[in-house]
């Protein structure tokens, strides 16, 4: 496949990008529908509030689509998008961009019964994004990945969370229980002073770390769950091991299989289901928040 356009109701943006890549300059999705009968898949990158708009018309249009997350602005936005790309027969792929970090799949063969997951994402604020609060913005990333690991409906959310620098939740703390009885505690911040990007879970015998941003997987193991690579520590009764990861740039990563699943009508590795109940975890959680401002009388 190759780029044959790029979208932006800026049109001076979008001829620039157009004469940079290579390809044609279009001010609107329906322009580039109506004019290009050559384009069979979109990477939808627009603001949250459009992605219903433009995810649509495209489906409807005949056209796949990669849709940024949060996939929806509301749980009705998301189950109109996932009637829609079931009734035009679309391939429907949502970005959770984390699914394709290698750290991540090299941690997916080690899962056996997670308990207990501690979860860190921390950023330096930025004027990008602004239009979400930071469980729908950063946090949502990792409520993704967990969801995928632990395969278990959720039970109870506890949360709080505070604007600060923003008019929108900036920081906020999680505490999810699911039915299997993990629990899962996530933390996420676009004001922090660092860059962190890192989970950890707990499991039968193992302690598993993951760093997003090294790309990196540590595995601490006790008796018979250590692996044959593992090598002891410290301590000699906890065997050490560091799966082997091929480093690879995750964007680039999801765009192949996105392409990849177009030719071949098949599945994506973040169906547009997954990206609806990753949505509906945040939107409980934002929900979750405001009744503890409440509370306290911050609202």
């Amino acid at each position: 496949m190759r780029l044959v356009g790029v979208v932006d109701p800026n049109t001076s943006r979008a001829d620039a990008v157009a004469v940079e890549f290579g390809c044609k300059a279009f001010g609107s999705v329906q322009q580039m529908l109506t004019t290009h009968s050559e384009v069979q898949a979109v990477s939808v990158a627009v603001p949250t509030v459009l992605h219903r708009e433009v995810a649509r018309a495209l489906m409807e249009g005949g056209v796949d689509v990669l849709i940024e997350k949060p996939l929806a602005t509301s749980q009705t936005e998301a189950n109109e998008l996932m009637l829609v790309a079931k009734n035009h027969g679309r391939v429907a792929q949502v970005g959770h961009l984390e699914r394709f970090n290698p750290a991540v799949r090299a941690t997916l063969p080690l899962i056996t019964q997670p308990m207990f997951f501690e979860v860190h994402r921390l950023s330096v604020f930025t004027p990008r994004s602004l239009d979400v609060d930071v469980v729908l913005d950063l946090m949502i990333h990792d409520l993704d990945i967990v969801l995928a690991f632990v395969h278990s409906p959720v039970k109870e959310i506890r949360a709080v969370g505070l604007p600060i620098l923003s008019g929108k939740v900036d920081i906020a703390n999680v505490r999810v229980e699911f039915e299997s009885g993990c629990v899962a505690n996530f933390t996420a911040s676009r004001v922090s002073t660092e860059r962190v990007r890192k989970l950890r879970f707990f499991q039968p015998g193992q302690y598993v770390s993951v760093d997003y941003g090294r790309q990196e997987v540590l595995v601490f193991s006790v008796g018979d769950a250590a692996g044959p690579t593992a090598k002891p520590s410290i301590n000699p009764q906890i065997h050490v091991d560091k799966p082997a990861i091929s480093a690879e740039e995750p964007l680039l990563a999801e765009i192949k299989s996105f392409l990849n699943c177009v030719r071949d009508r098949s599945q994506p590795v973040v169906s547009i289901e997954d990206g609806a109940h990753a949505l509906e975890v945040a939107l409980a959680i934002v929900a979750a928040i405001k009744r503890h401002a409440g509370k306290i009388g911050a609202v």
